[in-house]
């Protein structure tokens, strides 16, 4: 890998030009919606091409058979394919972090009610009178490892007490609606439309877990890198460009507008906004309950860039996803988390990225809170 460019540098030839980049309909796919609205990718000599996703399954088939150059991915997914959990392994790479926070856990109305009413999760759940059914948007994912987390601290055993079922974020509301759910854990704006239509509360949000938890990545098999260098870092400084975009003033109501289009999440704008530029206010009493009895009660607002401080892809981050399959039983333990971590989140490239568009490094490795 080439040394730290200055920003100015004359750019180095691309290898690919056109880029396949995919999505999911969240609202944390932004970074990667501007940077194709505002064609940030042209002036690094990039076209990028949008493909929606069905569902995180989807992500990775296409990442892993090339159909996809990169795509905006759960963090978790990257490191469960790396292993081979649940699919193929290959080597794969973290190119920089495109959010923080905006994911939340919602449950059923009945659930909700019952929570206000026994004060404990464990009780609430008993009034059920059968196993509980909660969701999740992938087994290795992040929202797997929020809702675990979550519910361990509740009193609540994820792999014994509750059913865990895989469904993708768009399906999540018809599901709670038809009964078939009692919880789940989503990005926005999903618990957000839950709400909407009243049919779920939501009771917490994963920064309560996690403060400014990194959440979803720009991911790429590993060889896409090697192969394409100039083109990963060129992408990257795209990405950045546009995550730098999302915080300027009006911004996230002007992406919110663009998300709602029905090429990318196809619901009400104002959904969408309620909760993109913060995590949007409690609901009911299960809410405030929840808040009360949060390990962490820190409530944080979606974050895309904060002057770079979101997008460096620390390896120690990836590292505690490694630390979560082994607690929920997915790996063995071992030893060699952080030696994994570093091959995968492509430090130096981000770095060399960031310098070509004047965005800082955070200060050494970034010491942040993270739950046990």
């Amino acid at each position: 890998m080439n040394s730290l460019l200055p920003s100015g540098a004359a750019s180095p030839a691309l290898e690919k030009t056109h880029l396949r980049l995919g999505f999911v309909a969240l609202a944390d796919a932004a970074p990667l919606i501007a940077a194709k609205l505002l064609e940030f990718g042209h002036a690094h000599g990039l076209t990028l091409e949008l493909c929606r996703q069905p569902s995180w399954a989807a992500v990775r088939d296409k990442l892993l058979s090339g159909d996809l150059d990169a795509a905006h991915a759960l963090y978790g997914l990257v490191y469960g394919v790396q292993l081979g959990l649940g699919g193929p392994r290959t080597d794969m790479a973290v190119l920089m972090v495109l959010n923080r926070n905006g994911q939340a856990i919602t449950l059923s109305k009945r659930l909700a009610a019952a929570l206000a009413e026994q004060r404990t999760l464990p009780a609430a759940l008993a009034t059920l009178g059968r196993k509980p059914v909660f969701a999740q948007t992938f087994p290795t994912g992040t929202h797997a490892m929020w809702l675990y987390h979550w519910l361990a601290a509740q009193g609540v055993d994820p792999l014994r007490d509750i059913d865990s079922v895989a469904i993708p974020p768009p399906q999540m509301v018809a599901a709670l609606a038809g009964d078939k759910l009692d919880g789940l854990c989503v990005g926005e704006p999903w618990n957000t439309q839950a709400e909407a239509e009243g049919v779920g509360e939501t009771v917490a949000y994963t920064s309560e877990v996690w403060p400014d938890h990194p959440e979803k990545v720009l991911a790429c098999r590993r060889d896409f890198v090697d192969r394409y260098p100039n083109t990963a870092r060129a992408l990257v400084q795209t990405v950045l460009e546009a995550s730098r975009w999302l915080d300027g003033a009006g911004h996230r109501d002007e992406i919110a507008r663009w998300l709602a289009r029905p090429d990318y999440i196809g619901i009400d704008a104002a959904l969408i906004a309620a909760r993109l530029g913060g995590d949007g206010g409690a609901s009911a009493s299960a809410s405030a309950f929840a808040r009360e009895s949060a390990s962490a009660s820190t409530r944080l607002p979606v974050r895309f860039f904060d002057d770079g401080a979101v997008n460096y892809p620390h390896p120690v981050e990836g590292a505690w996803f490694l630390e979560q399959f082994e607690r929920w039983g997915m790996i063995d333990a071992r030893t060699d988390y952080h030696a994994i971590a570093a091959q995968i989140n492509q430090t130096q490239l981000y770095r060399e990225a960031a310098a070509r568009v004047g965005v800082a490094i955070p200060s050494a490795e970034m010491r942040r809170v993270m739950p046990k």
